[in-house]
């Protein structure tokens, strides 16, 4: 009996050759992009083990959990490390990344989240570039969370590796990733002795053995559901529209906000600004006593589907996240997780208004789609 998820053909080096051809277009790069056979977090530390070791001076900035990974991996490395720490409910602003370069001149590697999914912030990156490129710096983004939800552009704004993953705005798999890679980062990696080779970490490897071998032989046999899986959600995204699936993101953080403001019982936006609240994920703060993550429990005992988590760590008692992205950035997914929460609320004897909520919630999500003129 066959199976459609086993009895595939062989996934060959021109099909997987396609695939990076459309991400690269995903994001209008023309620097080389790389697959990698693993979750986002490969490339994350592969890219960093590739460019960085002890004559690098990198300055890290956390806005977030992955923020603090980042700077652990580096330090690993050998590098002299500065971080730049934010509020997780703020973002880092390009005034701060001067002036750290000011302080600190000899900064030549530039480490920073775009969207934070964790803790719901996102950061100007467009702005920060033009700080990094000024400076000469090498520049790592990781754009995990943000692609597929807002604008990730590293050829205009100069990104030296640009890691994406496919398990969030875009909508697909979670056990594969790419990475894009300039020439100046290439340069980094061939002159770093610390660099990993013949190694699963090693972007090296793909270099020689793939890219400058004009991708006609695979280093080894790729994860094929996953690769399928990815061109699979590519394909969606190109035949939306990516201006299409960036707004219902948009939208979709939008209407959270607005929601649970008008919803009451203790909840507000964790992110205070609205332009520093990232479209692919919403933190919210339970300011009324009860633990976030009960009110998750009991909201997802109603609906176990609904796309709510409490935060991760410490942030489980006071902060709440709605993940609004992929095929839950919907009207329908806000409105069901906010009725729910609602609910949740409601059951440890706290007064809220639902109905108030879904109503602007609705009309959130409509002001950012008609302002887009793109239908959501």
């Amino acid at each position: 009996m066959t199976h459609p998820f086993l009895d595939l053909a062989p996934l060959g080096a021109a099909q997987f050759a396609s695939i990076e051809d459309r991400v690269a277009r995903l994001l209008r790069t023309e620097q080389d992009v790389v697959i990698m056979q693993g979750e986002a977090l490969l490339p994350l530390e592969g890219a960093i083990r590739g460019t960085a070791g002890p004559g690098t001076t990198a300055l890290n900035v956390i806005t977030g959990p992955y923020g603090q990974t980042f700077g652990n991996w580096l330090r690993d490395c050998g590098a002299t490390v500065i971080d730049l720490a934010v509020p997780f409910h703020t973002a880092v602003t390009a005034g701060q990344i001067a002036a750290a370069f000011e302080e600190h001149p000899a900064i030549d590697f530039v480490s920073l989240v775009h969207a934070e999914a964790a803790t719901g912030n996102t950061n100007p990156v467009a702005e920060i570039a033009e700080v990094v490129r000024r400076q000469g710096a090498l520049f790592y983004l990781d754009a995990v969370a943000s692609v597929g939800a807002e604008p990730v552009l590293p050829d205009a704004w100069g990104v030296d590796l640009c890691v994406i993953g496919a398990q969030k705005a875009m909508g697909g798999p979670a056990g594969v990733s790419a990475v894009s890679v300039s020439e100046r980062a290439w340069a980094r990696m061939a002159a770093n002795p610390a660099a990993p080779r013949r190694s699963y970490l090693s972007l090296l490897d793909w270099k020689e053995r793939w890219i400058d071998g004009g991708r006609s032989a695979l280093l080894h046999a790729p994860a094929q559901l996953e690769m399928l899986a990815l061109e699979a959600c590519v394909e969606r995204i190109e035949a939306d529209g990516l201006e299409t699936v960036m707004t219902r993101h948009r939208a979709a953080a939008a209407a959270t906000r607005a929601g649970a403001r008008a919803l009451g019982g203790g909840l507000e936006p964790y992110v205070h600004a609205n332009h520093e609240a990232a479209p692919v994920a919403t933190t919210l703060r339970a300011l009324s006593g009860a633990v976030a993550s009960d009110l998750v429990a009991l909201a997802l005992n109603q609906d176990p589907t609904l796309p709510l988590a409490a935060g991760g760590g410490a942030l489980a008692a006071e902060m709440i996240r709605v993940n609004h992205y992929g095929v839950d950035a919907t009207r329908g997914a806000v409105q069901a997780s906010l009725a729910a929460l609602g609910a949740a609320l409601t059951g440890r004897g706290l007064a809220v208004d639902t109905a108030a909520a879904l109503r602007a919630a609705e009309e959130a999500f409509d002001r950012t789609v008609n302002a887009r003129g793109t239908d959501a």
